[in-house]
């Protein structure tokens, strides 16, 4: 008889547990990390709007609509940091040998590591972006229906897995790279600051890394697009944010292909 499904997930459910428990243990540094944690996101706000206080618009985008990107791409990014962002520590594991140790354990390697943390301090980074895309969706002229209001909620939804595949994809890559860990920050992280910003100013070197080879652009800006009926960059139709659950699907794909090739180039830390 096949194991049942809570059964497999109590192990992770209790190693998260446990991580939960020791981060709010110390309140005083439980507070002090969700602060800092809120100023950045009150910082990266900040940043959109003093922009806009020298221009009328970016990339044929007012003020609503860039505040409606920011709140879509920063809370799906938020969300999927929160549950698999910590994988950029696996090159930490890789130097040290200490990843041989999840091998012992009789479940699959990246659950493993997908539960072996949990950053309770990114909730306020999430807190933010959430007032920020409820701002957005209240100063914009949308005429909504409910077609609309499903998208908009899969969109935040697809666009956190993508960029969750992001992040697996790119702990994938560390099997290789070992040392470069700044490489793959730069791919994940500054596709974070990427996705906050009209896709319509980017270079063309952008639009090919992040317009299709790792579709950020269909995290938040192209959904705005469609959401407005605004007729799109000069490389991309608006109605193609309508596609953006098929851009996560494109995502995983590669991340699964990167984290298989990954994992078995992986030969042991030698010790």
């Amino acid at each position: 008889m096949a194991e049942p499904l809570s059964s497999r997930w109590r192990p992770y459910r209790a190693v998260v547990a446990s991580r939960v428990r020791s981060q709010t243990s110390y309140r005083g540094g439980f507070a002090l990390d969700l602060v800092s944690s809120l100023l950045v996101g009150v910082v990266q706000l900040a940043e959109v709007l003093v922009l806009f206080r020298s221009v009328d618009s970016l990339g044929g985008l007012d003020l609503a609509a860039v505040v409606l990107v920011f709140g879509i791409a920063d809370l799906s990014f938020s969300l999927a940091d929160l549950v698999v962002g910590h994988l950029d520590t696996l090159p930490v594991y890789l130097r040290s040998g200490t990843l041989d140790v999840f091998y012992l354990r009789p479940q699959p390697l990246l659950a493993q590591l997908v539960t072996s943390d949990v950053s309770l301090r990114r909730v306020t980074r999430i807190a933010v972006a959430a007032v920020a895309l409820g701002v957005g969706v209240a100063v914009n002229d949308i005429a909504w229906t409910p077609l609309h209001v499903v998208f908009l909620a899969v969109v935040v939804l697809t666009s956190a897995l993508t960029f969750a595949a992001v992040f697996v994809a790119a702990a994938g890559v560390q099997f290789f790279l070992v040392d470069a860990a700044e490489a793959t920050a730069a791919a994940v992280y500054g596709g974070r600051y990427a996705a906050t910003q009209p896709a319509s100013v980017w270079a063309k070197p952008l639009v090919a890394v992040f317009g299709f080879a790792i579709p950020i652009a269909f995290t938040a800006y192209l959904p705005v697009v469609a959401l407005l009926g605004l007729p799109g960059p000069g490389w991309l139709p608006g109605w193609a944010g309508w596609l953006a659950p098929l851009a996560a699907v494109w995502m995983w794909a590669v991340a699964a292909l990167a984290w298989r090739t990954g994992v078995r180039h992986y030969q042991g830390g030698g010790g």
